[in-house]
């Protein structure tokens, strides 16, 4: 299903791809589903695992953009010059955005890390994306945003993709 038919009141998690593409201008549509979340037609919901990711996805990004660093092997050019990490900061200020649009953020309890195992071992998930149902399962949330078409397994969720990637 597409983000645009989530109908409005619903409680909808969100997965760390939709902050992406919203924040590096990729999907016009997954920026007009987080409106809908800041102006409370929807109701968004992320973890805190999920933040992590956008934080370090978007680090990458913004190395490349900036010219800091160039693919490949971004990851270890940038562990190896601390001083080229310290000259990142978007990164940061955009991962700050997504409290400001009203998306709650649930911590990831031991709990879930321990159901997340059923998850992985039952739909054959990683670990993030189990964890994301994990979160979901104990919040009692149904909805996912998402582009990540291995969540399309996972029977007892809705998943609601951008169609503009």
């Amino acid at each position: 299903m597409r983000l645009d038919e989530i109908e409005p009141g619903r409680e909808c998690f969100i997965d760390a791809n939709i902050f992406i593409y919203h924040f590096t201008g990729v999907s016009e549509e997954c920026g007009d589903f987080l409106t809908r979340c800041e102006e409370g037609i929807l109701k968004g919901v992320t973890s805190a695992n999920v933040i992590l990711e956008v934080l370090h996805r978007l680090m990458m990004v913004e190395a490349v953009r900036k010219q800091i660093v160039d693919p490949p092997n971004i990851l270890k050019k940038l562990q190896r010059n601390p001083d080229k990490v310290k000259q990142l900061s978007d990164y940061g200020a955009n991962a700050e955005k997504i409290v400001a649009m009203g998306i709650a953020i649930v911590p990831i309890s031991w709990e879930t890390i321990i159901k997340s195992r059923t998850v992985r071992t039952h739909y054959g998930l990683m670990v993030n994306d189990s964890l994301v149902i994990a979160a979901m399962q104990g919040e009692g949330i149904n909805a996912l945003a998402s582009n990540d078409e291995g969540f399309g397994r996972v029977d007892e969720i809705d998943l609601y993709r951008p169609t503009d990637i």
